[in-house]
């Protein structure tokens, strides 16, 4: 199991269209992958999951990814972060 917390720094927090390509991304995977948030934790699969979470600017958020290719997984979620909301 991989655990990693990031530092969300885009002026809108995970608004819908970074929470779209988080999910599509996790979606890519076998892991199960989660994400924590303000004591709430989902399925980084489910973009019901993610937006209920209202993630805003300055939050920490902690990933969590468990299975055959944590590893890939980890990586590929890492990227979309930095790509689409700073860290």
């Amino acid at each position: 199991m991989k655990e990693r917390k990031f530092t969300i720094t885009d002026e809108t927090g995970i608004h819908a269209r970074p929470a779209t390509l988080l999910v599509n991304k996790a979606g890519q995977y076998e892991s199960h992958i989660e994400m924590e948030y303000n004591g709430k934790t989902v399925n980084l699969k489910s973009i019901m999951g993610v937006m209920s979470l209202g993630v805003p600017k300055g939050a920490e958020i902690l990933v969590t990814v468990d299975g055959s290719d944590e590893e890939q997984a980890m990586q590929g979620i890492e990227e979309t972060i930095k790509e689409q909301l700073g860290e």
